[in-house]
Formats: structure tokens, C-alpha cells, sequence
């Protein structure tokens, strides 16, 4: 590392006169969103025990828990790929949780009974399971799931940032529907084709196709992310209905080549598949870059008026130089200065993005109030890793 002043060792003019306190937080409680949660606690747990139960009547005690280890080796695949992505604005913890819960266990009973009737109301006709898996549960299961993401943007529009914000909360909450999806697959293979029956599953849900679920819901969180960035009512109502169109299509053809055979399965998984899945890995890479960029566009504001310094913007715009200042941090400071520095980088994201929101819209005294008092976080936060010896 080199050994020359980096530029976020000092305190910045503006800043040097604020006394170095936290201020007041941003995130407002209130009896209604006590009750609120306490509602989406419920009601997850209500879907678990019965989806626990539907599924343990199905597979039995020995297909559940083979199902259960079996369906964690995608979890593991897919996960960090998606916090890797929410790296540059982390999510709070039990947003991403909730995503994941609803789409583990709220969509997946939803899927489960509406699915099930819609088979026995399709055999009644002369349908067929085949049919229902390509005409009826897309509808189902991507309108289940992406309403773990409508519910976070309408609950939580403030802390909604966009583009990568939906393709992360769609992410989990198909992750959250593949596992358990998975967990029945897996353990009712088990039950009626032994050992080799699981390991065919394990192979075409586990190693074909971990990102399958969670690729479809994205384009539904992309949809809704573009929504939460325009200030057109048009785009609002068409940006969300149309990712939605695209994640049902896309998971339809999906399950038309799980019913094609095998020829039809790997025809459709090399020539459409994965091309489908290169191009949403490099759109979410373009749209985490075009965060950045926003970041650093943002925060220039704040140079010129003496909040920042310029080292300190290109440190927040980019991960490895936010690493490289976390680890100085924690030369200087030990485990506090690093806590510190993460905490002033958390809150110096957060501005930028309230002042992208801002932009959009009239700037309301609600929003000149969050601006003051996330830079009195900053400020704070800083005083922490430089000190007031740091002051320029």
C-alpha cells in the first residue's frame, strides 16, 4: 500500500466547523409500520408451517431433509453473486430477508394451491399437466414473487434506489421460491426413484439451472426499478406490467423445454438459455457501473461546497478503493476506525442516491432535512477514522 496521504485522511472545510455528532436518523418508526411488520411476520409464518407441511406429506421425513441439503447448494451459488451485486449500496439486512422469506414461503404457498387447482380444473377439460406448467404457473409463480418486490418499493420508497435495487429484491425472492421449489423436487425424486432419481434432479435444478428462478423475477425488478426513477405516470404503470410480461415468457419457455424431452431441453437451454443469462449478468454489471457513475456525479455537489474532498468521491465511486480505504482505516483505528469508515461510505451512498431522488422531483423540506442530517452522519462517521487532528 502505497504510503503517501490518500484522500480521505483529512476533513474537508464545510465539515471541520460541524460538530462531530451522528445527528438524527433518517428512518422514521411509527405505530403503522410496527404493525406492519408484525402483520409480514405473521403471515410468513403462517405460510411456512403449512408449506412445511404440504411438502412433508409429499416427500416424507427423508426426502425433506435430502431435499433441504440438496436445494442449499444453489442457495450457496447464487447468493453471494447477488450481495456482490449490492455491494456498492448495501440493502438493509431485513429488507433482503423479507424478499427471500416472501418468495420462499408466501409464493411458494401460492403457487402450491393455485397451481393445484388449476391442474385439477385443466384435467377436467382435457388439459394436462403440461399445459399448466407452460400456460398457467408463470402467471402464478412470477406474480407471487414479484410482489415481494412491489411490496419492499411501496413500503420502503425511500431506500428504493433503482435498477440494481430490483434486480436484487426480485434476485432473492426467486432464490427464496427455487430452494423451496427445490426442497419438494429433490425430496419427492428420492421418494420415487431412490438415490438416482435425486442425483438426475439435483443435476438439472441444481447444476443446470441455480440462476433460473431468480433470472425470470428479475425482469420484474428491473421493470419496477426503472418505475421507481421516472417521474412519467406512464412509464410507472407500463415499466412493470412490461418486465412482468417478459418474466412470465421467459419462464414459460423455460418449462416447455422441461416438458420437450431432452432433445428440446438442451436445445432450448444452449441456444436460448444461456445467451439469456449472459445478457441479464451484463445488464446487472451496467447498471451496478451506471451507480458509480452516480455516486461520483452526485457527491461532486458537495466538493465544491466544502463537504468532501475530490479523494473522497473517487473513493465512494469505486469498490476496490473502498476496500483499499477500509483497510488504512483499520491501520489507524483498529476495528473501530474500520466500523467507522464503512459507516461513513454507507452514509455517503445514501446521500448521493437522496440527491438523485431529489433531481427527479421537487425538493420537498423533508428531503432538505434528510440531506442535513445524512451529512452530519458523514461528518461524524469521519471523525472517526481521521480525528481532530485530521481537521485541514
Amino acid at each position: 500500500m502505497s504510503t503517501s496521504t490518500p484522500g480521505w485522511s483529512t476533513v474537508p472545510s464545510a465539515a471541520s466547523v460541524v460538530p462531530p455528532s451522528a445527528g438524527r436518523r433518517t428512518a422514521r418508526s411509527s405505530m403503522g409500520r410496527i404493525l406492519l411488520v408484525t402483520l409480514a411476520v405473521l403471515v410468513m409464518a403462517a405460510c411456512l408451517l403449512l408449506v412445511l407441511l404440504l411438502i412433508g406429506t409429499d416427500t416424507g421425513v427423508t426426502g425433506f431433509v435430502a431435499g433441504f441439503v440438496f436445494a442449499l447448494v444453489p442457495v450457496c451459488i447464487v447468493l453471494p453473486a447477488l450481495l456482490w451485486l449490492d455491494r456498492l449500496e448495501a440493502e438493509p439486512t431485513g429488507q433482503l430477508l423479507f424478499a427471500f422469506g416472501w418468495g420462499a414461503v408466501v409464493a411458494t404457498f401460492i403457487a402450491l394451491i393455485i397451481n393445484s387447482y388449476s391442474l385439477a380444473a385443466l384435467t377436467r377439460y382435457g388439459g394436462d399437466i403440461s399445459t399448466a406448467a407452460v400456460f398457467v404457473a408463470p402467471w402464478v409463480e412470477e406474480i407471487s414473487k414479484g410482489l415481494a418486490v412491489l411490496i419492499i418499493l411501496l413500503w420502503r420508497r425511500r431506500e428504493f434506489d433503482g435498477i440494481v435495487d430490483g434486480i436484487v429484491y426480485a434476485g432473492l425472492a426467486g432464490l427464496g421460491f427455487a430452494f423451496t421449489e427445490n426442497v419438494l423436487y429433490l425430496g419427492r425424486s428420492l421418494q420415487e426413484n431412490g438415490t438416482a432419481g435425486l442425483a438426475v434432479t439435483f443435476v438439472l435444478r441444481g447444476v443446470f439451472a441455480p440462476f433460473a428462478h431468480p433470472m425470470f423475477t428479475m425482469a420484474t425488478g428491473i421493470g419496477l426499478g426503472i418505475a421507481s426513477r421516472t417521474r412519467r405516470a406512464w412509464v410507472r404503470l407500463v415499466a412493470p406490467v412490461v418486465g412482468l410480461l417478459v418474466a412470465v415468457a421467459l419462464h414459460s419457455l423455460w418449462n416447455l423445454s422441461a416438458v420437450a424431452g431432452l432433445r428440446g431441453f438442451i436445445g432450448v437451454y444452449v441456444v436460448v438459455q444461456i445467451p439469456i443469462f449472459a445478457a441479464a449478468v451484463g445488464f446487472a454489471l451496467w447498471a451496478r457501473r451506471r451507480e458509480a457513475r452516480l455516486i461520483r456525479q452526485h457527491l461532486q455537489v458537495y466538493v465544491a461546497s466544502g463537504w468532501f474532498t475530490p479523494g473522497e468521491v473517487e473513493m465512494l465511486g469505486s469498490l476496490s478503493e473502498r476496500r483499499r480505504a477500509r483497510t488504512w482505516a483499520f491501520t489507524v483505528g483498529g476495528s473501530r476506525g474500520r466500523a467507522s469508515m464503512r459507516a461513513f461510505q454507507a452514509a455517503a451512498t445514501e446521500l448521493a442516491f437522496a440527491r438523485d431522488r431529489a433531481t427527479r422531483a421537487a425538493l420537498s423540506q423533508e428531503a432538505q432535512q434528510i440531506e442535513r442530517s445524512l451529512l452530519a452522519q458523514v461528518t461524524a462517521h469521519r471523525y472517526g477514522f481521521v480525528g481532530a487532528a485530521g481537521v485541514a
